[in-house]
Formats: structure tokens, sequence, C-alpha cells
């Protein structure tokens, strides 16, 4: 990999040394052959509601990104395949174009009252143990496989990660005054998506911003906010190649979050084949159940009213109408919920519902064809009163019991949180053939 002059490159990491976010060549759109820069823009592959959300990406522009992160064929390994086939002729072609020179980048997001800004680079991989990089979910196997053979085949990674980092917060100096001047020249692209967010991006050459931006953050440890399962995959490609090479490190955005607050969101869990009335009816005395009025608004207000008191709260939808599940009996609580890990993690929404309501009442397999997870909260009760199914809509955890956990090596359920916003994925990619 090449650092571009940066002070610590790919053969001079540290162990422990803290964050290390190198430059690479960007992977870009050439605004010119594509319909837009926003019509082949993605959410991140997690986050497309399938099958609905992908059609539309994928009818937006023929170019749109969804074709490399979710692409559509009879096997996975015929996905694999034709994603790193399309990568290939799209390349060939002028569709994407690598930048000149390696280079960090900083983005920046604006909408919905939120602005934020950060930079996205190829990140040293650390190990758990190390504490520089803290993951705070656990992960599921098919997803890593699935994730892995896509890298792997790809040569790529196709969508930067979302770490957060906590700086000192005034802007004066290292990272922050960095982005702060780059900010106010031309950006290398501006759009706005259909979400009503407007991106921008600038990279980072000169080699005294990137001494300053590495020196700053070699102090610092970054929680991961969103990636997870492709973290695990860096680290899993990463064991399976030849060292030192790009492989060591992987596409990630930095969010400092002392000068940009992310948003934390809840995922909601989607019961394929437990319909809500066989819901309702296994739960007996584990919880109090409350018939909430429509719309969706008042079920969400009612569920936050819930979840600042004591004890858990859900709502289950499906079936025309909405249901607050809260109280949950005391006993169960103490017959189901493991008793090894610290109060913080027992008491969370995600621990109860998996371990007492998933596991114990309803006895729901831990397996995609019976649990999805669906980040936006009306596409999750349209999937299940479409196919009859239930979904059980969850109330935000608070960043600082996130960070607290995970600084403490504790990992939360799958899929407890959803930070936000996530980057958008297509502005840059990273081709480890060329890094």
């Amino acid at each position: 990999m090449s650092t571009s002059g940066h002070g610590n490159g790919a053969n001079g990491s540290l162990a422990g040394q803290g964050l290390q976010l190198v430059p690479f060549r960007g992977l870009r759109y050439v605004p010119d052959r594509v319909g837009s820069l926003s019509a082949v823009t993605s959410p991140p592959y997690d986050v497309v509601v399938r099958p609905d959300g992908l059609r539309h990406l994928e009818t937006a522009d023929p170019h749109n990104i969804v074709r490399l992160i979710l692409p559509q064929a009879a096997t996975a390994a015929d996905r694999h395949r034709q994603a790193a086939e399309t990568l290939r002729r799209w390349q060939e072609e002028h569709v994407l174009a690598a930048d000149p020179e390696p280079a960090l980048y900083v983005y920046e997001q604006r909408g919905d009252g939120i602005l934020q800004r950060g930079l996205i680079g190829a990140l040293r991989l650390t190990p758990r143990e190390e504490g520089v990089v803290l993951p705070h979910e656990d992960v599921m196997p098919h997803i890593i496989e699935d994730r892995a053979a896509l890298m792997r085949d790809t040569g790529a990674n196709l969508e930067p990660l979302l770490f957060s980092y906590r700086g000192n917060g005034d802007g004066a100096e290292g990272a922050a005054a960095v982005i702060e001047r780059v900010i106010r020249t031309e950006p290398l692209l501006s759009t706005t998506t259909e979400d009503g967010y407007a991106h921008r991006l600038w990279s980072i050459t000169d080699p005294r911003d990137l001494a300053l931006v590495d020196k700053d953050l070699s102090h610092q440890h970054a929680l991961i906010a969103d990636g997870h399962h492709r973290w695990a995959t860096y680290l899993r490609l990463r064991a399976e190649q030849p060292a030192p090479g790009p492989w060591d490190f992987g596409l990630v955005l930095l969010v400092d979050t002392a000068r940009y607050p992310l948003r934390v969101r809840a995922i909601h869990r989607l019961l394929h084949r437990l319909p809500v009335a066989e819901a309702l009816d296994r739960l007996g005395d584990a919880f109090r159940v409350r018939t909430i009025d429509g719309p969706l608004q008042n079920a969400l207000d009612a569920l936050a009213d819930a979840a600042s008191g004591p004890g858990n709260a859900f709502v289950l939808a499906g079936d025309g109408r909405f249901h607050l599940l809260d109280r949950p009996d005391p006993e169960l609580l103490a017959r189901t919920v493991p008793t090894d890990r610290p109060q913080a993690w027992r008491e969370l929404d995600a621990t109860v519902l998996h371990s007492a309501l998933l596991e114990h009442v309803w006895r729901v397999p831990d397996g995609p064809e019976y649990i999805g997870y669906i980040h936006e909260t009306a596409a999750a009760v349209q999937q299940a009163e479409l196919h009859g199914g239930t979904a059980v809509l969850m109330h935000p955890v608070h960043e600082d019991v996130v960070r607290e956990l995970a600084e403490q090596g504790v990992t939360m359920p799958r899929k407890s949180t959803s930070f936000g916003p996530k980057p958008a994925t297509g502005l840059v990619l990273r081709s480890l053939a060329l890094n």
C-alpha cells in the first residue's frame, strides 16, 4: 500500500499505537459516464430493504452500486463472480476511475437537522485484544461468509464502515483542524440523494496535513458504530493473505463524535414465521400487553414513554394494530437472562428480547429464515403485514451505554443499534489492486 509520503506507512505500524488511517487511491464514479451521482449511490448493503428497495436502486441507474454490493444471481458463487465481473467491466469502460494519487477523504453529510463530517481512509486492522477498535455487537457467521466471498472475488472494499472516536472537541489542532481547513476548498463531488441528505467529498494529499492527522489519530481508539460484520470480514481476509499487504487495511469513515455526535436508532426484528396472534397468545403473563391505536407514530410515542421508565418495552405489529409490551415478569428475566454479564447488558432490550422472548417464550430459532433485521420502522411494519409475520419494534440504546460496554469488552446482542447517518455507498471505493 502506498502512503504518499505518510509518516507511518503500512510497514511501519506498531502494535497498540492507536488508530492508523492511511491514504489510498479512491475508485470513484466518472460523472460523465452515469446519469447522476445520486442515482448510482445506495444505503449500506444491510439497510437496503429487499426486494422493493433493491429493485428501486437497480432501476435508478444501470450502474447503481447495489449491483456490486447486492448482486443478483441463482447461487452465492454466481453472485460474487457477477459482482467481480461488473466491477472489472465498469473500470474498463471508465465508469469507475481511480484518483491519480493516494488521499484521505473528508466526507460531509448534511440533512434532517444533522451535520456530520469525518475522514475516509484505509484503517490498519487490529485484533480486539489491542483495544484500538472496540466492537459492541455479536456477529452472524453466515453474513461474514457472504461478505468475505464478495470481497475476495471483487478484490475491493466496496463501502466504508462507520467508526466513531472522541477527539478533544475544539477543532484547533490535529485531524479536526485539517478537516475545517479542507472544507473551505472546492469539493471533489457534491450530490443530494433522494433521502434529502447532501453529500460532499474532498481529498487530503498534502504530506503535512496527512502527518497532522496521523499524529492525532495515533492516540485514539474507535468504536465500531456500523459495520461489525464487515470488520470481522476484514480480519478474516487479512488472516488468509500474506503480510504485509493491502489486506492489512480496511475502508472506514472515522467521525469525531465530540464534534459531530452520531444519531443512534434501533434495528427492528421481523419474525417471518410467527403471526402476531400467535405471538400474543404465547406471551401469557410474561409482559403486560396494551393495544395502541394507530397511526404508527402513536405507537412509537407510547414505546418511548414506556422505555423511559424501568423495565423493557417493545411494540408488536403486523396485524393492522400495535401492541405495546412492557413490565416484564421479573421471574421470567431471572430464569432466562444470563447472569455472567454486567447489569447494563442484562437490562438491554435486545438482551431481554433474545434471551427471554425469542428463545424461551416464542421459541423462534436463531436463523435468517426465522428472524430478519430491518432498520426502517415503517418498512418493518409493512413487511410483517404483507407476509403475515410479526414486527418487533425496538427503542434505541444510548451511545454512552454502548461505549461503556464496549470498553469493558462486552458485546451486545447482534443488531442492537443503528448509528447514523451512515455513509452513502458508492461515493468512494477501495480497490486492493490499486492500494
